[in-house]
This record gives structure tokens, C-alpha cells and sequence, in this order.
């Protein structure tokens, strides 16, 4: 596919158009093979990936809007075809798609973050969206894996009601960008040297196969199956962060993303209480066996903020302190304690309208804390030592 017939009048608007699913250029993905302008009439003809695609109405009206700005147009007018196989094919090529599991490269620069926890209930799921939100919000571009395929709930918690797009064997996961509102990104990266665009999320689980009201039932080689497949087929593109969000305990996906994953980072979320705390250990003790480190502790729910600022501790205090001082004597190197989150309803009412509350709420108290995780993760760096940069030297 070739862009050899744009009119270069209307080059410059094309190239600032990005397909809402790849977030790359329309022109760079070779979707526009033609495009014209006579007598003030911008006509351009979009090559959707497949037919039904279901951001057909957002990639037509970006179009529009975007040539409509293009001196002397007055009118636009856009023409919707779909690729062919071959072209389905090459745009594959394009993207370096190919199926196997890029975020197990030990040259890769994606961090990722299994978050686990010890038992269910403790909002380990709250966590890791708002999690995956704040560090969107922060410019960052972050994956989410719903590896929960027995309890999902990623899908509901981010508002997502659009199912993935197939191409060939290529799956691209729904996106959902950061609201205009909501920007935390570095003042180096919003608006200065680095010019970084805003982070969006890109997700995928089970949600989006099956009937929402019918069990998964399913058993380990099913799950594993059902994992491996969200990291090798689904086609992220670059990430900064690929959060997992796991089924509580030390079962079947905790063991296979240890296998898929041995360099992954493990983020153990606990409530205070006694009864969370000591599973929570078992929790983050199985990175040990699995060749995984732990990244660190969130206390979730550590207490209620009253309206005369008083807090009440409704699970008890302390608990995230002892895993994190517990596993540090365990497994023999530092885990954190990286937050304590309290227990705020903003939470669960930004969560039941499928919005995270960090953008919903951002300086709420659990907000202004899952911020402060999130700015935790995003600092611990990914050094280049022993990583190949792709360049040979010459003489």
C-alpha cells in the first residue's frame, strides 16, 4: 500500500490523523490511498482494517475535522473501503506483529506489573486501573491484561464496551484515552523538550469474548492458554507499562504468568486486616519460585477519612507495613511499602460509573495516594545496562 496518490496539499492534516485502535498516523499505516482536492472539495478514501470496524464513525469524522482546517477546503467528502488480506497482511508487516511474547524480551523496555493479592475482596482491581490510569494520565502509554478470567472486571471498571478488533491473527485491544481534564504528565514532556502526546490504555480480557452473565468455566491448561494468547496475539505496540491483573492467590495464572513472565515486577495488594495480611505473604512469597521480584506492598482500604479529618480505621492499621517488612526478611532484598490507600466511597462511585477515580476524583485521599504508588512505578528505572540499542558502530 502506497500514499502515492495524496494530494501533498492535504499531506500535512492526513499525517495528523491517528487510527484510534494502533494510535499511529493513518498515512504511515497505509489507509489513505488516495486523496484529492478540486474546486474546494477535499475527497479522501480510508481503507478500513475490516469490515464493521467499530470506530468506523471516530476515524471518518477525525478525517473530516482534520481536513476541513487545510486552506481553500470547503467541503469534505470521505469514501470508506476495506483492505484485502495482502493489505491486512502488509499492514502486519508494518507494525512488526508477529505472534510471540515481546514483553518476555529480556531486552524490552515495557515495565511489568503483575498485581496480585492474597485473597479476593481486598480491591486489587480498583487498584490496578487506577494504577494503569494514573500513569496515562501521566503520559505514559499503558496495557492492561485482565488475567482475572474467572472474575473479570477490568472491562466494567474503565467503561469499556467495545469488543476488539480482529486482523488475521492479530488482536487490537479497545482504547480509552485520558479526559482532556485530567493531565499530570512532566512539564518536560507536555510541553517541553520532549513533546510527548497524552498516554492512553490499552485493554484486553475475557469480558470481551464471552456472555458477561455466564461462568468461565475453565481449568489450568484452558487458562494458561487463554494468558498466552493476551500477551502474543493481541498487538499493544510500544508500551511503558503492562499491568496484569491477577486472580487472587497462588494458583493456576499466578504460576503460568511466572512462567511467561519470569522478569515481571510483583505488586502485592493487601488490606490492613490480620486474615488479608498472612495470605498476602504467600502471595507475593511464590516471585521467589516463580524467578519474579517484588516490586513492593499497596495497603488498600487502610482507613476512612471522616468529614472532621479524623480517620477510622475500619480493617485495622499496620498491615501493609508487616507483609512489606516481612517479605524483605523473606526473600532478602527491599520491598516497599509503596502506598497506604484509604478506604474512600469517591472509589466506589467512580468505579460503578466506569470511570478510575484518579481522574474522576484526582485529589480525593485515595486518589492523591494511588497517585503517589503510580509515580513509585513509573520512577523505578529501566536501565539500558547489557540491553542491546540496535547500532553497529563504524570505523
Amino acid at each position: 500500500m502506497t500514499t502515492d496518490d495524496v494530494d501533498p496539499r492535504l499531506r500535512t492534516a492526513l499525517d495528523g490523523v491517528l487510527d484510534p485502535e494502533l494510535r499511529r498516523p493513518v498515512t504511515e499505516l497505509g489507509m489513505i490511498p488516495s486523496a484529492t482536492l478540486e474546486d474546494g472539495t477535499a475527497r479522501v478514501t480510508v481503507l478500513l482494517t475490516v469490515s464493521g470496524c467499530p470506530l468506523r464513525s471516530t476515524i471518518e469524522s477525525d478525517l473530516t475535522a482534520a481536513l476541513r482546517e487545510v486552506p481553500d477546503v470547503t467541503d469534505v467528502t470521505v469514501d470508506v473501503g476495506v483492505m484485502t488480506p495482502a493489505q491486512r497482511q502488509e499492514l502486519q508487516e508494518r507494525l512488526g506483529h508477529h505472534r510471540s511474547n515481546p514483553f518476555a524480551d529480556p531486552h524490552t523496555l515495557t515495565r511489568v506489573h503483575a498485581v496480585t493479592s492474597g485473597k479476593g475482596g481486598v480491591g486489587k482491581s480498583s487498584v490496578t486501573v487506577n494504577l494503569a490510569a494514573a500513569l496515562a494520565a501521566m503520559g505514559r502509554t499503558v496495557g492492561i491484561v485482565d488475567a482475572d478470567i474467572h472474575g473479570f472486571s477490568v472491562p466494567g471498571l474503565l467503561g469499556i464496551t467495545q469488543s476488539p478488533t480482529r486482523v488475521g491473527d492479530m488482536i487490537l485491544p479497545p482504547v480509552v484515552e485520558v479526559p482532556e481534564d485530567v493531565d499530570r504528565r512532566p512539564e518536560d514532556s507536555a510541553a517541553g523538550a520532549g513533546h510527548r502526546s497524552r498516554g492512553v490504555i490499552k485493554v484486553i480480557s475475557i469480558g470481551m469474548f464471552v456472555d458477561p452473565s455466564q461462568p468461565v468455566a475453565w481449568r489450568g491448561p484452558m487458562l494458561h492458554r487463554a494468558v498466552e494468547q493476551f500477551l502474543t496475539d493481541v498487538h499493544f505496540g510500544d508500551l511503558d507499562h503492562l499491568l496484569l491483573d491477577l486472580p487472587p492467590g497462588t494458583g493456576d495464572i499466578a504460576i503460568s504468568v511466572g512462567q511467561l513472565l519470569p522478569r515481571s515486577g510483583v505488586v502485592v495488594v493487601s488490606t490492613p486486616q490480620h486474615a488479608a495480611v498472612s495470605v498476602a505473604q504467600r502471595s507475593g512469597t511464590l516471585a521467589e519460585q516463580t524467578e519474579q521480584r517484588v516490586t513492593g506492598v499497596v495497603e488498600n482500604m487502610s482507613a476512612m477519612v471522616m468529614p472532621d479529618g479524623t480517620r477510622m480505621e475500619v480493617f485495622g492499621s499496620g498491615g501493609g507495613e508487616t507483609i512489606a517488612r516481612s517479605l524483605t526478611e523473606r526473600l532478602g532484598y527491599d520491598v516497599p511499602l509503596l502506598g497506604s490507600v484509604p478506604l474512600d466511597v469517591t472509589v466506589r462511585e467512580a468505579s460503578d460509573r466506569g470511570v478510575p477515580a484518579v481522574w474522576a476524583n484526582p485529589d480525593s485521599p485515595a486518589a492523591t495516594a494511588l497517585w503517589d504508588v503510580a509515580r513509585a512505578l513509573d520512577g523505578q528505572g529501566r536501565g539500558l545496562a547489557g540491553k542491546s540499542l540496535g547500532i553497529t558502530p563504524t570505523s
